[in-house]
This record gives C-alpha cells, sequence and structure tokens, in this order.
C-alpha cells in the first residue's frame, strides 16, 4: 500500500442511511456499503479509509440533510466537499440509477476534478438563514391567503368599490363585510382569520429581524446595501443570508452568473445565440435582486 496515496470517498447521503464507495488513487472504485448517518458510524469510516492511505477527501451531494456530516468531516481535518447536484457531469443514455452507482460516480468525478463545490455557510450565518427563510415562508403564505380570499369574494360576485391594495380602507371594508348564509359567513371569517395570522407572523419575524441583525457580523454590509436604490432592509438582509460571504466572488460576472442573471449561450463556429438567463443558483436571491431592480 502506497501510503502517499489519497483516498477518494463518495456518499450518497440519505436521511437513514449513507452508500459509501471509495477508490484509492485512481485505481478501482470499491463499494463498502450503507452505513448509518450517526457520528460514530462516520468516525468509523474515517478510520477504516485512514488505514487505506494517509490523505482522504470526501464528497457528498448537497441536498436536504444539510452540512452536518462536512462539519463533522472538517473538524476532524479532512477535506470534505458538498458538491451541486445539478452540475454533475451525466451520460445522456444513462437511464439506471441506485444510490450505489450514484456513490461510485461521485468518486470518478471527484477524482477527476469535475465537481462543483456548494458554498457552506458557518453555523451562524446558517442559523440566522433560516430565521430570514421563515420570514420569507410567512410572506408567502400570506400572499397566498390574500389570493384565496379574492378568490372567495370573487366566486360569490362580492366586489370592492375601490383600490383592492390590502390597506387601512380595504381591509376595513373586509372586516364589516357579512354573508347571508351562516355557513358562508363562516367560511369568510376563516379566510379573514387566517390573513390576520399570517400578519401577525410576519411583524413578529420582521421585528425579530431587527432586533438581531445588528449582532450578525454581516450588519455593516446590510447597512451598505440600503444606501442603493431600490433595496431596503429586508431586501438587503434577504440577499446577504443567502449569498453569504461577499468576498468569495473575485469578480462581479462571478456573483452575476451565481444567481443565475448571466444569458445563456448556445454558440457554434461563427454563429453564435444567447438565450434568456440561464436561472443557475440561488432563486430566492435572483427574486429578491430582481424585485428590487
Amino acid at each position: 500500500m502506497n501510503n502517499d496515496s489519497t483516498v477518494f470517498v463518495g456518499m450518497d447521503v440519505h436521511k437513514d442511511s449513507i452508500v459509501v464507495a471509495y477508490s484509492v488513487g485512481f485505481g478501482e472504485v470499491e463499494m463498502i456499503g450503507k452505513i448509518a448517518p450517526r457520528v460514530s458510524d462516520i468516525d468509523r469510516l474515517c478510520k477504516r479509509m485512514q488505514s487505506k492511505a494517509s490523505n482522504v477527501v470526501f464528497v457528498y451531494e448537497a441536498g436536504p440533510c444539510g452540512y452536518g456530516i462536512h462539519r463533522q468531516l472538517t473538524a476532524k481535518g479532512y477535506p470534505c466537499m458538498v458538491c451541486a447536484p445539478s452540475l454533475i457531469p451525466r451520460k445522456p443514455g444513462e437511464r439506471v440509477k441506485t444510490d450505489r452507482r450514484d456513490a461510485a460516480k461521485l468518486v470518478r468525478a471527484l477524482r477527476a476534478g469535475d465537481l462543483s463545490p456548494v458554498h457552506v455557510p458557518t453555523v451562524e450565518d446558517e442559523a440566522f438563514r433560516d430565521l430570514v427563510r421563515a420570514w420569507g415562508a410567512a410572506k408567502q403564505d400570506l400572499k397566498q391567503a390574500r389570493q384565496r380570499l379574492k378568490a372567495f369574494l370573487l366566486v360569490h360576485d362580492v366586489r370592492y368599490s375601490g383600490r383592492a391594495d390590502w390597506g387601512p380602507a380595504h381591509r376595513r371594508w373586509i372586516s364589516g363585510y357579512s354573508f347571508d348564509s351562516p355557513w358562508q359567513q363562516l367560511a369568510f371569517e376563516e379566510h379573514r382569520r387566517t390573513i390576520e395570522d399570517r400578519l401577525a407572523q410576519c411583524t413578529r419575524l420582521e421585528t425579530a429581524l431587527r432586533e438581531m441583525a445588528p449582532q450578525w457580523r454581516f450588519y455593516p454590509t446590510i447597512q451598505t446595501l440600503q444606501a442603493l436604490r431600490g433595496i431596503q432592509f429586508t431586501t438587503a438582509i434577504g440577499m446577504l443570508a443567502e449569498l453569504g460571504d461577499l468576498s468569495r466572488f473575485d469578480h462581479p460576472r462571478q456573483l452575476t452568473a451565481w444567481l443565475g442573471l448571466t444569458p445563456s449561450e448556445h454558440s457554434s463556429g461563427q454563429r453564435r445565440r444567447l438565450g434568456s438567463i440561464t436561472k443557475a443558483g440561488n432563486g430566492h436571491a435572483r427574486h429578491l435582486l430582481v424585485e428590487a431592480a
């Protein structure tokens, strides 16, 4: 065994299991099989891989299981890449997909250098992003609740003569309206109560964001972004929660490419064709930036 070799370890991570494959250098890819996602099982995997070579490199796809495995491995001193699933090379004619094949594919792509890493936020940044996303989800729920109430009123030919912009006058009219049928009135009150609950939730979360933002390390950047036209507090904090440390982008073109705002291209020979924006990367950050613009 050559101790100067590198062991490439690919992990197909799921909620209840991890399928592991590895190769020593550019040798044959071998399967370990399933292990549990417990800390003790991953520690045993590290010891087993360390016995095969001095350098061990791990990789797994970004997904719903988060970055816990990445943080555990990096804390033990092992390089670990969390790769973007949409950028993993795939053969056009490949029709068979299994966990074992996915783990082996990660090993081959890692040692060939064909994988694109995603940005792994710090624990503090991820916690603040969770709070920002909870606020964004509450805003989306409020929008849907208002749409349901408007659809309910339209079905029963109930029309507001003024501007239905959910301002004070519009809300007073909604609170004072009543149906003749007690069943319809009960349904109407439930729609109205849902809107009030979502409004209260949005207010609570926005208040919490404003109170906690000064404690975040990116608060000076939030204040700087608000100097730009069209960007207010909620837009600035939402964008930074998704983007993280802006210094990781060496050039503005890298940032626009990460946001998916660069045009798609399909060129060949002397012919150059540019299409719509790629819409790659973080959709929420792109939505905030487009709305601000």
